[in-house]
């Protein structure tokens, strides 16, 4: 645990290359490596563009406490649903799962119900497509041999910047999502809304879309 520390310490003012998290923490090469992409597995840590390890989304979600990312969202998942007239969920990524921490259901009619808690995995469905999409090649390349979608997929989600799919997770059922992010650019979570494909169709349309994207906007504003 003391190592893993130290690597977080390493990156807390500036990111820090490979090379430069060996010198800060003076852990060997393979060591270090290997214990800053457990904590980028966690969240802890993330990937720059340039390839550097920065202090992860999960770090401020740690301070603030996870209770207040569901509750900002939530916030905004009851104005989703009622202008979709769809079931609305955020997800938080942790690990090779996806945890759902907001949710606001549908009150009738038929309904995909996901409660508060539940843990789905990282490799079926839309809103695992809009978290994995924005993750490291390293860590996607891992999830990819088990996923129900594909590399390609990916590219779709982070050239458009939302994410679709039909029948993944769960026979009947499609959903819609897209990436949240704090103000550095990190993805903090996934804003999803989900139900029969008789209801959100193969293709969703243009007003469906443009409330999930409003949706994702507004819990990243509000996160910041």
């Amino acid at each position: 645990m003391d190592k893993a520390v130290s690597i977080l310490h390493a990156v807390a003012q500036e990111p820090a290359t490979l090379a430069e998290l060996v010198t800060r923490t003076g852990l060997p090469r393979a060591t270090a490596h290997r214990l800053a992409v457990a904590l980028e597995g966690h969240r802890l840590v993330r990937r720059t563009d340039g390839g550097s390890w920065a202090p992860g989304p999960a770090l401020a979600e740690l301070g603030r406490g996870t209770a207040d990312i569901g509750e900002i969202a939530g916030r905004h998942l009851a104005t989703l649903r009622d202008t979709t007239g769809e079931s609305a969920q955020f997800y938080v990524r942790d690990g090779a799962t996806r945890v759902c921490v907001a949710a606001a259901e549908r009150t009738s009619g038929l309904r995909d119900t996901v409660p508060v808690g539940a843990r789905l995995p990282m490799t079926a469905g839309s809103a695992a497509h809009a978290l994995l999409a924005f993750m490291p090649a390293d860590e996607v390349n891992r999830l990819l041999p088990n996923a129900s979608f594909t590399a390609r997929t990916l590219l779709d989600v982070r050239r458009r910047g939302w994410a679709h799919s039909v029948a993944e997770r769960e026979a009947g059922v499609a959903s819609l999502s897209a990436p949240v992010r704090d103000g550095s650019g990190a993805v903090l979570g996934a804003v999803s809304i989900s139900g029969p494909v008789e209801r959100l169709g193969r293709r969703p349309g243009a007003e469906v879309i443009g409330a999930v994207l409003d949706a994702s906007a507004a819990i990243s504003r509000a996160a910041r």
